[in-house]
């Protein structure tokens, strides 16, 4: 029985063969998607005709190798260094350590001179490109039939377009038979045309490196699409993308999102239109309706019967508060007012004298208690009281020895004062 690994022993194993074996080597190749992080690492794809290899130029690494700045897709590069294996993902790739320039890249320089040859023949010229409908009934679209290019397109078509059918040709767009594949499509969609016109092709994939775009880079495909009578639309890769599709379609759009946009602006300005002008129709009618209801109600014979008989009752109210009879209880008001006021007067005449009498019984009965408590009155009763030059009363034996001999002291009776000198 052959043994059986766990994966971690079987990815440790190949990791130990790998990094033992390829330790120290050089590779030359071409870089494609070559990006940086924000720590500082480099991360690239060393490429040829059949194969591709992932690279990582980490940050020290980096430091001692600056022509890492310069690199861009495309280039031709001799890099040194070993295979590392990722265990976490069971990938390898060659970490490098040391990056020299080796010139252009075979992809690079194939994809440069086919953009030459067909630039002389004329068929980038825009004079031979055909017009696109602004307002496309039916498109034809060529590529995979699962792609998210599809779904892309799809999304904004189902979210803009008024009207516009769309037939999928399905095809290979990445590998070695996607050329001869979306030729095939190609040519299908131009059968369809054939009985039933189609306003124009799309030709689009997303994005990706470029050995994943290549097929959109072949000759025989770009001879086709110039030979097309239909429009071709190319909406391959993303922004930064460019294939010889591009050159030789009619036109060229950034992503297959971009060619749903292009192809179904005119609808969506017409939308904009047709729903201004059913909200001006709609307003317009309303205010039409409204004017026509208040007329139909302003000459309606029961509209002016009810206002005949409003005037005649509020003519009747106003007759009615004429009449005296209804008014004697208002009329008669303010006769009785100056009775009551006549009543309240009295009344407080009255209160007045009543408080007048209280006030004096009080205030003779006050002068009494006043009298009664005068010290006159003490006096009478054979009473007095002696005060010094100074007009202090001496009222005990104390004040009366602190007066000097020869001082004059006044004695009080009820009826004089007397004078003495202390000896």
């Amino acid at each position: 029985m052959d043994r059986k690994f766990s994966v971690s022993q079987c990815v440790l194993q190949i990791k130990t063969l790998l990094e033992g074996e390829f330790r120290n080597i050089t590779i030359e190749g071409e870089v494609t998607n070559l990006t940086s992080s924000s720590t500082g690492h480099w991360y690239f794809s060393l490429s040829d005709r059949d194969s591709s290899l992932s690279s990582a130029l980490f940050k020290m690494d980096a430091f001692r190798n600056p022509l890492i700045k310069k690199i861009k897709n495309g280039d031709k590069i001799i890099c040194m260094g070993s295979i590392g294996v990722y265990t976490k993902r069971g990938t390898f790739q060659i970490i490098v350590r040391k990056i020299l320039p080796a010139g252009k890249g075979d992809l690079n320089e194939l994809f440069e001179a086919l953009k030459r040859k067909l630039s002389s023949e004329g068929l980038f010229d825009l004079e031979r490109k055909k017009p696109i409908n602004e307002l496309p009934k039916k498109i034809a679209i060529i590529t995979a039939a699962k792609g998210a290019a599809l779904q892309d397109f799809l999304n904004i078509y189902k979210r803009r377009s008024l009207w516009m059918d769309i037939l999928l040709v399905p095809a290979l767009v990445q590998g070695d038979g996607a050329a001869p594949s979306m030729r095939k499509a190609l040519a299908l969609a131009q059968q369809v045309h054939k009985k039933k016109p189609l306003d124009a092709i799309i030709l689009t994939r997303g994005g990706g490196s470029l050995e994943d775009l290549w097929a959109f880079n072949d000759e025989q495909l770009a001879r086709d699409i110039a030979a097309c009578p239909v429009p071709i639309v190319s909406a391959v890769g993303h922004q930064v993308d460019f294939s010889i599709c591009d050159f030789v379609a009619d036109l060229r759009c950034e992503t297959p999102s971009s060619a749903a946009e292009v192809l179904t602006e005119k609808q969506v300005a017409v939308g904009q239109i047709l729903s201004s002008s059913q909200q001006r129709l709609q307003s317009a009618m309303q205010v039409h309706l409204s004017s026509s209801r208040q007329q139909l109600v302003a000459f309606n014979p029961q509209q002016l019967s009810d206002k005949l008989w409003q005037l005649f009752k509020n003519a009747y109210e106003k007759l009615d508060k004429l009449n005296l009879t209804h008014r004697l209880v208002e009329l008669t008001g303010f006769h009785e007012t100056s009775l009551r006021m006549d009543e309240l007067s009295h009344r407080l005449n009255i209160v007045m004298k009543d408080r007048m009498n209280n006030l004096k019984f009080c205030l003779t009965k006050n002068e009494q208690l006043l009298h009664a408590l005068s010290p006159h009155r003490v006096l009478e009763r054979g009473y007095s009281y002696t005060v010094d030059c100074h007009g202090s009363v001496v009222s005990s034996i104390q004040k009366f020895t602190e007066i000097g001999t020869g001082e004059s002291l006044k004695v009080h009776f009820s009826d004089g004062v007397g004078e003495v000198l202390k000896k």
